[in-house]
């Protein structure tokens, strides 16, 4: 069960359509994983709908609704019906395999990296995509920037909690953090930057002029 959600300026930013598209995928995924804010969304979107109907009405011809119910029955000339296709998320349409077998780049010891930004044309944000092995340890870091991170895969802890599959973490330059990797799995995640991730360690910190 997801814990951690997405604020409700993100949520309403989403509904009208104002995020970024890395930002909305991150709450896409979320939203299919959970009720609560899925519930939320759609009390927006339907919120949003009654402001559309005070908008100015569009004003159609007598037959417009005879013309549109014989393009309908257009008959045999007519198209064939569309089977609806499988759901498919949107994380795989994107990638087009598995997470677990995606080229991961080793960046440091127990962690590797897949930027993907260049999926994102056109988007200031750097996207990618974290692999924190089992009971690893990512080097402690702060922000440059803020991050918004949705976690695909495994869970992590930090002194802020413990972050489970399909939980939302938004940080920024104020937060500084050591994530661990806790259960059996590879944690993953998604992340969304605004600019690069700084080290604090007394050793790794010396790695920053090399970090995007």
């Amino acid at each position: 069960m997801t814990r951690h959600h997405p604020d409700s300026l993100s949520l309403m930013e989403y509904s009208a359509g104002n995020l970024s598209e890395p930002h909305a995928l991150c709450i896409r995924l979320h939203l299919d994983q959970c009720p609560h804010c899925r519930s939320r969304v759609d009390t927006l979107n339907s919120l949003g709908a009654v402001m559309m109907e005070h908008q100015p009405k569009v004003t159609l011809s007598d037959n417009s609704f005879d013309q549109l119910m014989a393009r309908i029955d257009g008959g045999e000339g007519g198209p064939a019906p569309v089977m609806p296709e499988p759901r498919v998320s949107p994380l795989q349409k994107l990638l087009g395999n598995d997470i677990n077998d995606l080229p991961w780049k080793r960046q440091l010891a127990d962690v590797s990296v897949l930027d993907i930004t260049d999926r994102f044309p056109g988007q200031n944000e750097r996207v990618v995509l974290q692999k924190l092995v089992a009971g690893g340890k990512a080097p402690a870091h702060t922000h440059r920037g803020n991050e918004t991170t949705l976690v695909l895969q495994g869970a992590f802890a930090d002194q802020n909690g413990v972050f489970n599959q399909w939980d939302f973490v938004v940080l920024n330059e104020q937060d500084e953090h050591r994530p661990v990797a806790v259960g059996c799995d590879d944690c993953i995640t998604l992340s969304v930057l605004s600019a690069p991730l700084k080290l604090t360690g007394r050793f790794t910190r010396l790695l920053n002029p090399f970090l995007r």
